[in-house]
């Protein structure tokens, strides 16, 4: 069966048509358009927030923005610029968005692995059998200087249970995958209600230090790539398999992001 590579690139239409689904919408962070009233009621009510690209991938354009007491930051990249009023973080924000249309997360604190935060991406596919199935779930670390974990951006890469039990323990550690994999399950087919023409998906899935996961991104057209840094290659053979069956061929030329002890 061949694949017409079908996208839905903004995530701003993502993450509206996740909260339509009862069951989801606590996953799902509070999320605005960007706009300087939005801005700051947000940082008002959260401390801190990211600022991300409506159309893009790859954490290229996002940005870790914070209030503490009457100061403000952003982190952009490596680049960290402070402000004392918010008014010049808006006005320095701006010039960075441009015309773009950008977004406004709520920010979660992740959980951390060696002090760098990590967040998890999640496989899910059309099996054999046209079933959805989440095939593979891997953590990526953040690169020691950045906000965000995509290996794109230096992060590494790591089996996410080794991650998670680093935070949990055994038995919950294995309660939080099959609830990722539950919450994976139902984004596929929340998703494939509205586009039935998708074959997968990459689940950006994040556990706050409560252990409660949260939903940061679907993506319609994921790179497996972090999965072929796994040292098991059981995960990355079976996605290979399943979208060869409904005509993906993935370009796994995959060096940016680096491989976990």
């Amino acid at each position: 069966m061949k694949t017409s590579r079908f996208t839905v690139k903004s995530k701003w239409t993502k993450t509206k048509l996740l909260q339509r689904q009862q069951e989801l919408t606590k996953f799902v962070p509070a999320t605005k358009l960007f706009s300087r009233r939005h801005l700051l009621d947000m940082l008002k009510r959260y401390r801190m927030v990211y600022v991300k690209p409506d159309v893009g991938s790859q954490g290229k354009g996002v940005m870790r923005v914070e209030k503490d007491g009457a100061a403000f930051s952003y982190q952009n990249g490596v680049t960290t610029s402070s402000f004392r009023t918010f008014d010049g973080l808006f006005r320095s924000l701006s010039q960075q968005i441009g015309s773009k249309r950008y977004l406004i997360q709520q920010g979660i604190h992740l959980l951390t692995y060696e002090d760098r935060p990590f967040d998890l991406r999640v496989m899910i596919q059309r099996n054999p059998t046209r079933e959805w199935e989440a095939t593979g779930t891997v953590g990526r670390v953040a690169h020691p200087r950045k906000a965000v974990t995509n290996g794109s951006q230096g992060g590494t890469i790591y089996a996410a249970d080794h991650l998670i039990r680093a935070n949990a323990s055994e038995s919950r550690t294995e309660e939080l995958l099959e609830e990722i994999d539950r919450i994976a399950l139902s984004v596929a087919t929340q998703m494939s209600q509205t586009y039935p023409a998708l074959n997968e998906l990459g689940l950006d899935l994040a556990m706050d230090r409560d252990l409660t996961p949260w939903i940061l991104e679907v993506n319609t057209l994921p790179d497996p790539c972090p999965f072929t840094k796994l040292k098991d290659q059981t995960t990355i053979q079976r996605i290979i398999a399943y979208g060869k069956k409904y005509g993906r061929r993935y370009p796994l030329n995959c060096t940016k992001s680096k491989q976990g002890e």
